[in-house]
């Protein structure tokens, strides 16, 4: 991705997916940290996510950990493969 670039909503959201993905199990800080945002954002983002089933919330020792679905690595990797092909279009 470019510099120059804003990141857009689904940017963010294959970067907490491919985050939570990469580690397994991921708390809200690490998912955080991982994907360049504010944790309350990260929250709202995390929120949807999980509303459209492309993460589940697990409860491990009253901890929220989150984890990537089947559904969210489809997501991913559909994103990966469409990001590829208007890269090759800019050329």
């Amino acid at each position: 991705m470019s510099d120059e670039r804003r990141r857009t909503k689904y940017d963010i959201y294959a970067d907490v997916i491919e985050m939570i993905a990469r580690k397994g199990l991921c708390s809200l800080t690490r998912v955080s940290y991982g994907a360049n945002m504010p944790v309350d954002r990260t929250k709202k983002v995390l929120s949807f996510l999980v509303s459209h089933g492309f993460v589940t919330e697990v409860l491990l020792d009253e901890a929220r950990k989150y984890r990537a679905t089947k559904w969210g690595l489809e997501y991913l990797e559909t994103f990966k493969r469409m990001r590829k092909f208007f890269a090759a279009l800019e050329e």
